[in-house]
């Protein structure tokens, strides 16, 4: 009897310790189900809890302080003067008007028929007044307005930019110093100031650069004598036609402006300068550190393609030849005092306060945007130094071009945005000819036919085979927008011939180069 009691115990004690392979199994699933469902739970509450991750360029800071209920303008015209910071302003138009698949007026070219006066015949797509709706027009133009309103709508926002005209001759002198004759035939700028009208000839061909470079851009006669009456009367023209005249000088300032003129978000006016030049650390002239130092630097110094490069060319001034080149240029001194007075009081009644409150924000944003696009925190680099040779800057006459390279590992949407950022105005321009006039790809050309590549022209611009039904050869770049034929005339009636796959005038007034 004792016996069978302590073997019923010891089965129990057995059965309750490890219980029997049944119970172990239920056990097991139902660890097994329980943890499951927390892990689970744990997965969903984070995603409650977290929302998916968001492009900076949807942040509440690409916004910027609000403008209120006001709806951003769509319809926009910008005059790109030459020497300006006018390449990095139309770089915010581009950018914004990609971004909302806005219209673009572009040209046939990659100018709007410049040095001519605007013809609305030389938009692209054009089919009389308001017959297509262009929302943004802003390539380089000789202005002319009642042909610009045939082509933009009646509520459009016109703007430009200027710029001291004796800081925009040192950059003219530098960038067109082998395109305008005045000043190739000066040894320097200081030299060419001394006596203008010693090298100066209205007659030739590009020499509006040399003179009165921003009366020219705005159409009107840049070679008129001076008055204070003439000068008013164009004063007056501009500022009935345009509604904001920016400072190239106070450039952040006049984004700011021109946000809340536009109603535009922040990351619209936040830019990487474009067109900027090679600095190097000595000055010349005893101005180092100046723009006139850096921009004489970034003329061309060592070796390309196994020839030395020219000499930079010189251009220190003394304070009296400052004065002389004012004097010169007198109608562009007159608009930007009367322009940079008129942008000074804009800036009084936006609140002086407002104002550095809102170019802290601005600055701060561009650095934050730099570090993340920009590979090395967006120094700049020289072209050839670029990897992606579809962002490489164009390069013209003696100066050297900076560019950009993004930041490797981007996710594509960053990337995309910070592409549009750095991309060169003339890779830009194409981009959008492209999305809007889509075309069938030409077919490769057979031995013996013309190449239709970019090749080189006189002035130190590009010529390609354009798109258009014409086929008509167009001349790009900065240095002269025209549209030739071989064996025809440029736009003065010089005769151009082709020698070397370089255009040049017949007369032997421009040099291949």
């Amino acid at each position: 009897m004792l016996f069978r009691r302590r073997a019923r115990m010891l089965r129990w004690l057995v059965c309750g310790r490890f219980g029997p392979v049944w119970m172990w199994k239920a056990l097991l699933l139902f660890v097994a189900i329980a943890f499951a469902g927390q892990l689970l739970g744990v997965i969903f509450n984070k995603s409650s809890v977290q929302p998916a991750p968001r492009s900076l360029f949807s942040s509440p800071d690409a916004q910027g302080p609000s403008l209120g209920s006001c709806r951003p303008h769509t319809h926009i015209m910008f005059l790109k003067t030459h020497k300006t910071a006018s390449s990095t302003v139309l770089n915010m138009l581009y950018r914004f008007g990609e971004e909302r698949d806005l219209r673009f007026a572009l040209p046939l070219g990659y100018q709007l028929g410049y040095p001519l006066p605007f013809n609305a015949h030389r938009v692209k797509g054009y089919r009389g007044p308001r017959a297509v709706e262009f929302h943004i027009m802003g390539n380089h133009m000789r202005f002319n307005k009642p042909e610009v309103e045939k082509v933009m709508p009646a509520d459009t926002f016109y703007f430009s930019i200027i710029r001291d005209p004796v800081a925009l001759a040192e950059s003219s002198f530098a960038y067109y110093k082998e395109v305008a004759p005045a000043f190739r035939k000066a040894k320097g700028l200081g030299e060419f100031a001394e006596d203008p009208k010693k090298y100066y000839d209205p007659r030739l061909r590009n020499n509006h650069y040399a003179r009165n470079l921003l009366w020219f851009d705005f159409g009107m006669d840049h070679n008129a004598n001076f008055s204070v009456a003439l000068a008013r009367r164009g004063e007056s023209l501009i500022r009935r036609a345009f509604k904001l005249i920016l400072v190239s000088e106070y450039f952040d300032q006049s984004m700011v402006l021109l946000r809340h003129a536009l109603c535009w978000p922040l990351d619209a006016v936040v830019s990487f300068s474009l067109n900027a030049r090679q600095q190097k650390p000595s000055g010349l002239g005893g101005m180092s550190g100046s723009w006139v130092g850096k921009a004489a630097a970034a003329a061309g110094v060592g070796v390309r393609g196994g020839r030395q490069a020219k000499a930079p060319p010189n251009l220190s001034l003394t304070e009296e030849q400052r004065g002389k080149l004012r004097e010169w240029n007198a109608l562009d001194w007159h608009l930007y005092k009367a322009f940079n007075r008129t942008f000074w009081e804009e800036v009084d009644r936006f609140g002086r306060a407002q104002m550095d409150q809102e170019l802290a924000l601005l600055r701060t944003r561009r650095e934050v945007l730099a570090q993340v696009c920009l590979r090395d925190g967006g120094k700049p680099v020289e072209a050839h130094r670029i990897r992606d040779k579809n962002i490489r800057p164009f390069q013209s006459g003696l100066v050297k071009i900076l560019g950009y390279e993004l930041q490797p590992g981007l996710d594509n949407a960053t990337r995309q945005a910070c592409l549009r950022m750095i991309r060169p105005e003339i890779q830009y321009k194409d981009v959008l000819d492209v999305k809007q006039f889509p075309r069938v790809q030409p077919a490769q050309a057979q031995p013996g036919q013309q190449s239709q590549g970019p090749v080189v022209a006189a002035g130190g611009a590009f010529i390609r085979q354009d798109s258009s039904r014409t086929g008509e050869r167009l001349a790009v770049g900065e240095g002269v927008g025209r549209t030739v034929n071989e064996a025809e005339r440029d736009w003065d009636g010089s005769r151009l011939m082709r020698s070397n796959q370089t255009l040049v005038r017949g007369e032997g007034k421009a040099r291949s180069r």
